[in-house]
């Protein structure tokens, strides 16, 4: 037997030991110091480009050009975040106390109880709760060493705001707008004990309009719109204080558009019999038509700006990373990030032996 065919008789005794002892195979395609990155990980980070550029672009070719684009660098992401967690480990960045922040936003959010109930919405989705919480953990240590390495040290003067803005006008000239804020209590049937008898239009009516009646007398006592809305509206924006976002001229009912548009900011509506129920309106901005004053888009072009400086700022900042990394791909697998004055140092024993400890908690097997 030549020295092929021992080699494929050990690597098949291997995968039958594997497959024996009910062991999930696991391909390591990179290593990155003492870190690993899986196909399957590659395949599960694809699989969430896809969901994002379904999500974004809907189907077609302008889905399929977007996605090849991003396939391209999927490889190259991974390990940029990878380097960064690691240079989140060196600067004594841990993101512990964010985490816990951010677990509650997102309970909130989603108005829960409890981070049980976190736990529960993550796992009814497939996420392992661990996995959730310390994807979540990555994103944001990797956000603070940018910020932290890179984005404080990127600059915008205020001549290169004022010069964007004068070669832009055209970009800033809007439309007359007001944005609103509702508070709606629908005329329908409302959901009742089956025990009690319907309401006949008449009571539904009376119904509604006293308790729109009463929503605005909170209102003109001093009660905050936002809160009002909390309690009274059964419009879909109620959580958020009935916020409806901004409205161009020609986009609403006439006589509403006739109403709101005369209308201050911070000024409400009387009650408002419509098609879905009574309504009460509140302009919480109006902004007229042209080029809205420097002072006024500024914060905008300074974000776009500074954003415009990181990008390329990051991409040098990572390279350096990776020149002082030990990088390890296997063949056939492309870096899109890569710098040609990477070296390939030897891996210590350390590093080593980090990268079997996390595929020993990953409970894998690695053929590689």
């Amino acid at each position: 037997m030549n020295r092929s065919a021992i080699l494929l008789a050990g690597a098949c005794m291997v995968c039958a030991a594997a497959f024996a002892a009910d062991t999930v195979i696991e391909e390591i395609i990179v290593r990155i110091n003492g870190a690993i990155i899986t196909r399957s990980e590659l395949i599960k980070s694809r699989e969430q480009t896809i969901q994002e550029v379904k999500e974004k672009f809907g189907a077609g070719a302008a889905a399929e050009e977007e996605q090849k684009k991003r396939d391209k660098d999927i490889l190259r992401d991974m390990i940029d975040q990878q380097l960064l967690v690691q240079k989140a480990q060196d600067l004594g960045i841990t993101g512990d106390t964010e985490v816990i922040k951010r677990l509650d936003e997102i309970r909130k959010s989603m108005h829960l109880d409890s981070m049980e109930d976190v736990q529960k919405s993550a796992e009814a989705q497939g996420v392992p709760y661990e996995d959730f919480k310390q994807n979540l953990k990555n994103q944001i240590v990797t956000q603070q060493v940018i910020q932290r390495e890179v984005g404080s040290h990127v600059l915008v003067k205020a001549e290169e705001v004022k010069q964007f803005y004068d070669e832009h006008q055209k970009e800033f000239t809007r439309a007359e707008t007001v944005r609103l804020s509702e508070i709606l209590v629908p005329t329908q049937q409302p959901s009742v004990d089956k025990s009690s008898p319907p309401l006949s239009d008449a009571q539904r009516l009376e119904a509604a309009q006293k308790k729109a009646d009463e929503a605005l007398a909170a209102i003109r006592k001093g009660e905050a719109f936002e809160e009002v809305a909390k309690k009274y509206s059964a419009g879909p924006s109620a959580a958020q204080g009935g916020d409806l976002g901004e409205f161009k001229r020609g986009t609403m009912a006439k006589e509403l558009e006739d109403r709101t548009f005369a209308m201050k900011p911070g000024e409400v509506t009387d009650v408002i019999r419509t098609k879905q129920g009574f309504v009460i309106l509140k302009v919480t901005e109006h902004l007229p038509a042209g080029v809205p004053p420097l002072q006024a888009v500024q914060p905008n072009i300074y974000e776009a700006l500074y954003y415009e400086k990181l990008q390329p700022a990051l991409r040098e900042y990572l390279t350096k990373l990776r020149e002082q990394a030990y990088i390890d791909i296997k063949p056939g697998f492309v870096d899109s990030g890569a710098s040609p004055n990477q070296t390939a140092p030897v891996m210590t024993t350390a590093e080593a032996a980090g990268a079997k400890a996390k595929l020993k908690k990953k409970k894998k097997f690695v053929l590689f």
